[in-house]
């Protein structure tokens, strides 16, 4: 038995899912440790994109089962819409071979109403949340008013829990709240029926994988930099991105961890706001977008892009000690004749250098990055499958990346095809 957990370095969207689906090809189990329905994965196979957002795209394998953990927040009617679609992109057996636990905390759409009345609340302050409730869910989680999805199933006690819980919101965000708790009640007589069978207690789950020698992969939502403690807080998403929410989401031993890889995009983007240092507003950032096809996975929404910020993946490589990462997107840089990467922060106030990513911040606002510069390659690696392959300048800019953050690059993404993909021993 072995587990692999794979992370975002960033703020997402680096092409977790594609070095997903290509580990499952060996894999027994698959699995979601965190987030919602606010996560997104996009794989290429067969010629169709499969959009993932709460199952785990790892059930593209056949035979490999999937467990969405304890820690993850979960919204039914985007589970039993998502396998429906899936079932009908031609993943036929999904629907045997997906399962969540018990513990998880069920998302209603309460919470996603309660969301977006915080948002409205806030105004110019808002976070840029997605408004599909999950840090309202979180957050009921915390203070002990949500609910588990174990408890759906006794319908008098769910009811008046669901009710009360309802209330208290509705007391405290009056008309701005807009939501009917009885609707969403009577949702719940055909959710129990649907989602029963995929009902399992997950620690178990889990300890049975274990006990027959199964190989686990673990599919990271979010990322480092969204993280509630290790992220740009307050702009953040509301759980354990990285791989501290992986273990405690899945209850995996650490003892069980054969690798943990990261995944980094060859430059910078990010969705919403937050602070950003390495963000090119200009040409550059144009370019990024246009060429990388940078859209959110859930939203579709345009990401922002810059050069790629080494002194936040240095810091990401802390948080989560990668035992090597996955560099993807290195042929969008292939147009450019000079590739820059950020290596530093100055306080632009004081001058002084910054040692490491500021938990302040304010102060990640106003820094100033300094940049080193490398030559370009100028050529087309697209498809590219062995490093002998690439032009020196390509491979210098890899061994750049690697030397820096002390982390071995061990897979390139050279396209949006799962072929598309260079692995280094």
């Amino acid at each position: 038995m072995s587990t692999t957990i794979i992370i975002g370095t960033q703020w997402g969207d680096e092409g977790k899912g594609k070095l997903t689906d290509i580990l499952c090809s060996q894999a027994d189990v698959v699995a979601r440790a965190a987030g919602g329905h606010n996560a997104g994965h996009v794989v290429q196979a067969n010629g169709i994109y499969h959009n993932f957002r709460l199952l785990p795209s790892g059930l593209m394998t056949p035979k490999c089962l999937a467990l969405i953990g304890t820690g993850v927040v979960f919204h039914i009617p985007t589970f039993l819409q998502e396998l429906k679609d899936i079932e009908e992109e031609g993943i036929k057996d999904a629907r045997d071979r997906v399962f969540v636990s018990d513990r998880c905390h069920v998302n209603f759409d309460l919470h996603a109403a309660v969301d977006a009345a915080q948002e409205q609340e806030l105004g110019n302050n808002a976070v840029g949340s997605m408004k599909r409730g999950i840090g309202p869910c979180y957050s009921t989680k915390a203070i002990r008013s949500g609910l588990r999805l174990a408890e759906i199933f006794d319908e008098k006690s769910f009811e008046e829990k669901l009710r009360r819980l309802a209330d208290g919101f509705q007391k405290r965000f009056g008309p701005a709240l807009n939501y009917d708790v009885e609707v969403e009640i009577a949702r719940f007589k055909d959710y129990r029926a649907a989602i029963k069978g995929h009902v399992v207690d997950g620690v178990l789950f889990m300890a049975n994988a274990k006990a027959r020698g199964a190989n686990i992969v673990v599919e990271g939502s979010q990322a480092t930099l969204l993280d509630i403690d290790y992220g740009t807080y307050p702009y953040v998403t509301s759980s354990s991105a990285g791989l501290g929410g992986t273990i405690s989401g899945l209850g995996i031993g650490i003892r069980d961890i054969k690798e943990v890889i990261g995944v980094v995009k060859a430059y910078t983007t990010r969705l919403g706001h937050g602070g950003f240092p390495t963000e090119n507003m200009g040409e550059v950032g144009a370019r990024l977008q246009a060429k990388g096809g940078e859209y959110a996975a859930v939203i579709g929404k345009k990401l922002r892009c810059g050069w790629l910020d080494l002194v936040a993946l240095r810091y990401s490589c802390m948080v989560n000690q990668y035992d090597c990462l996955q560099l993807s997107k290195l042929d969008v840089l292939g147009t450019f004749e000079t590739i820059k990467v950020g290596i530093a922060y100055k306080d632009k106030e004081t001058g002084e250098e910054i040692p490491s990513f500021p938990a302040n911040h304010a102060l990640l606002e106003r820094v100033e990055v300094v940049y080193d510069e490398l030559p370009g390659w100028c050529s087309k690696i697209a498809e590219m499958c062995e490093w002998s392959d690439l032009p020196k300048e390509a491979q210098d800019y890899v061994k750049y990346i690697e030397d820096f953050v002390g982390t071995k690059i061990k897979w390139i993404g050279t396209g949006a095809k799962r072929e598309d993909m260079i692995t280094r021993v």
